[in-house]
């Protein structure tokens, strides 16, 4: 049983008034808080920061040799006559072996995109998810979404209406729609 309180005794509503957690102001977020320094990124900004990233790449292996400084041949260090005519053959050798380096760039991307499709996150020729949340089932009969297998055929249904149509077959063409969706075991 609960006390009986006085209307003379004020200290019991006193301390009842301390005790109270109703009135304590409660702020909806911590005032110690503060946001994250790191900065989170959306798909599209990831997308458009990697199309950027692949356009540089294959740009600089274009002009890879060609911005590349020559050697002055001009300079002599005193310690060789030059020959004339040397410093023609030099930037002719570094001419032919940028331009080399062009040509077997060119013909590596040239091979590595004719090679079939690459599997990014961008291109659409990629592979299906095996993951299996995206992995639905469907029935064998309509192609409706099916929830449902039959144990007995292990063929897939949608409703009960299929279940007594998937009831009502004969094994071997139970085993046929098996064999259609690629599920069909054959023992030896």
């Amino acid at each position: 049983m609960a006390p009986v309180v006085t209307f003379g005794d004020d200290s019991h509503q006193q301390l009842l008034d301390s005790l109270d957690l109703t009135l304590i102001p409660r702020p909806f977020r911590n005032p110690n808080w503060r946001p994250s320094q790191r900065r989170n990124k959306n798909i599209k900004q990831i997308v458009a920061e990697a199309s950027r990233k692949e356009a540089s790449v294959i740009a600089t292996q274009n002009n890879s040799g060609t911005t590349t400084p020559q050697p002055l041949s001009s300079v002599s260090t005193g310690s060789a006559t030059p020959l004339p005519g040397s410093a023609q053959i030099h930037s002719s050798i570094n001419q032919a072996a940028q331009s080399l380096s062009t040509v077997v760039l060119e013909r590596n991307l040239q091979s590595s995109l004719s090679s079939g499709p690459m599997a990014t996150y961008t291109n659409i020729e990629s592979a299906p998810s095996l993951h299996p949340a995206h992995q639905h089932h469907y029935c064998d009969i309509t192609g409706l979404p099916a929830p449902y297998t039959d144990p007995k055929s292990r063929l897939r249904y949608h409703n009960k209406e299929v279940f007594e149509v998937v009831r009502a077959l004969p094994q071997s063409v139970a085993e046929k729609y098996l064999e259609a969706r690629g599920a069909h075991v054959v023992l030896k």
